[in-house]
């Protein structure tokens, strides 16, 4: 347990310093294609924000975008709604933010442990394919594993 332990306090002083932290979840050895990467946000909630959840981007991508969100909601109050599209967020892309329950492929275990599962509220940040359509929309490029979604439109 003392690993757990360790992760957490790294967290709560990134939270604290910060006031939220960003915590991905890559696929193992043993299911490297089934798997999406993921990324969340941890801290939000306690400020009565849905925590910020992306899938299926490198995670430094995910990072960096996660980060950029998650300072807008913390430091301007920004409050995104489900089915939102963000034209400055992507060059030259819209994404579009998503509500949703923690699920099976999106699974934000260190939120859940800190806050409960009943206090989580999860926006998920969905971008498009390189033609500009989206998981929901026909014709979409990748497979529905690279980009589990929370919701649909």
């Amino acid at each position: 347990m003392t690993d757990f332990d360790d992760v957490l306090r790294r967290q709560d002083h990134i939270i604290d310093r910060v006031g939220w932290a960003v915590t991905h979840v890559l696929p193992t050895d043993d299911d490297p294609d089934t798997t999406a990467p993921f990324a969340y946000t941890v801290g939000l909630t306690a400020h009565d924000r849905p925590e910020l959840i992306v899938a299926g981007l490198p995670p430094e991508v995910a990072h960096i975008l996660l980060n950029d969100l998650a300072r807008r909601v913390y430091d301007t109050a920004e409050r995104f709604t489900h089915g939102q599209r963000l034209g400055d967020l992507l060059v030259g892309y819209d994404a579009v933010i998503i509500d949703g329950a923690p699920a099976d492929d999106l699974h934000p275990g260190l939120a859940i442990v800190r806050y409960g599962r009943d206090r989580i509220r999860l926006r998920q940040l969905v971008w498009p394919d390189q033609w500009g359509r989206f998981p929901w929309d026909s014709g979409y490029a990748y497979p529905t594993h690279v980009q589990p979604l929370l919701a649909h439109l």
